[in-house]
């Protein structure tokens, strides 16, 4: 291409400051470096994450935020066989080195090279960022950046996809939903006819809801604190609905109790310490798995009785739904083309890039599930 090799002027929303609204600015993309990769981005979406730490008082300021997201490859650095200009791709905020003992683990994908990193705001092969304005650097978000019309990446961080999946629905498997799928299909494996809990029904519950579907799971109970969230969540197969907010006991009892011992797999997704005991005490003895996927207040501790063990009750955590970046997500937009997989229901709003700040008030006011933006109006 034309720009290969060359600084790229384009349009990224920067973050300024903390909890700041995000401002459209021209801002200059240097070309990568070895094992790099430059993308066009066409679509990205909001995820909690990305409000999290523009929300933290953290300082790493100024900066491009954005992990959710679909391209197209502009030009490559120096080592990358893998990819060239024109390949469809998704970003990854989490890598796959393919080197490391995790990469070559079939059972972990947490890299040791490219997991995720929320402090470091430059570059790994050199310590710098590829965004500037007026020579000023402005700094990466767990190496993607995506609000940003043209990226640069680590090799390891992009996944080439089908080309001729839309990247406007796909976007969206990059984070979230595919945590969520995969803390279903490849964590907790429901048999078929089982009974699952989902413990938080935003995004990531809903996508464990659908995976729990899709592996065939007869009864899937939600369980949130927000009643308005029910009848969206039947959309991705769950067949009934606790609120802990009506029950004078605590909900793993509940559970218990509607399924005569307790449930066979949970799958937690809000990161709140009681309900991650919840769904852990809530299953089955002899077989019940519970599956740990939201993230924990920093000084939270797990308390349960050894016994919930001792009685064959197994306790698992996952990240990124233990898909492998770039092997794994491929065959995950498979699943979406040969219509396996629903993705359209999870995309509740979109917006042009230049309207980026109404992503950030529609999830402030708890409304739809994923908003997608549109770089190109």
């Amino acid at each position: 291409m034309a720009t290969a090799g060359k600084v790229i002027k384009c349009k990224a929303a920067v973050a300024w400051e903390a909890g700041k609204p995000l401002s459209i600015e021209e801002v200059e993309v240097a070309p990568p470096q070895a094992m790099e990769v430059r993308v066009k981005i066409l679509f990205t979406a909001l995820c909690h994450t990305d409000v999290y730490f523009w929300e933290a008082k953290t300082p790493v300021f100024p900066r491009i935020f954005g992990h959710e997201a679909g391209g197209i490859v502009e030009s490559v650095g120096e080592g990358v066989t893998e990819l060239a200009p024109g390949d469809h791709v998704l970003p990854v905020f989490t890598g796959e080195c393919k080197e490391c003992p995790h990469c070559k683990s079939a059972e972990s994908n947490m890299c040791d090279l490219l997991r995720i990193n929320t402090d470091r705001g430059v570059m790994l092969s050199d310590g710098k960022s590829r965004f500037s304005i007026d020579g000023k650097p402005i700094y990466h978000f767990v190496g993607t950046s995506t609000f940003s019309e043209y990226t640069v990446l680590h090799v390891g961080c992009v996944a080439k996809i089908n080309p001729e999946a839309p990247l406007d629905k796909v976007c969206v498997l990059s984070c979230g939903i595919s945590t969520g799928l995969g803390a279903s299909i490849n964590v907790a494996k429901p048999p078929k006819g089982s009974t699952v809990a989902i413990f938080g029904l935003g995004a990531v519950g809903l996508a464990a809801a659908e995976g729990a579907r899709i592996a065939g799971a007869s009864r899937i109970i939600g369980i949130d604190l927000n009643a308005n969230r029910f009848e969206e969540a039947r959309k991705f197969g769950c067949t009934e609905f606790v609120n802990p907010k009506d029950h004078n006991k605590p909900v793993q009892e509940v559970l218990i109790e509607m399924t005569n011992g307790g449930v066979d797999r949970s799958v937690e997704c809000t990161g709140n310490i009681n309900a991650m005991i919840q769904a852990f005490e809530c299953v089955h003895d002899g077989w019940g798995v519970a599956v740990l996927v939201g993230v924990p207040h920093k000084d939270a501790e797990f308390k349960t009785h050894p016994m919930n063990f001792l009685n064959e009750r197994t306790l698992k955590g996952t990240f990124f739904g233990n898909f492998k970046p770039r092997t794994d997500l491929p065959n995950v937009v498979e699943m979406y083309m040969k219509k396996e997989l629903e993705v359209e229901k999870f995309i509740t709003h979109s917006v042009p890039f230049s309207e980026i700040n109404k992503a950030f008030d529609l999830m402030a006011k708890g409304e739809g599930i994923r908003c997608i933006i549109r770089m190109e109006n």
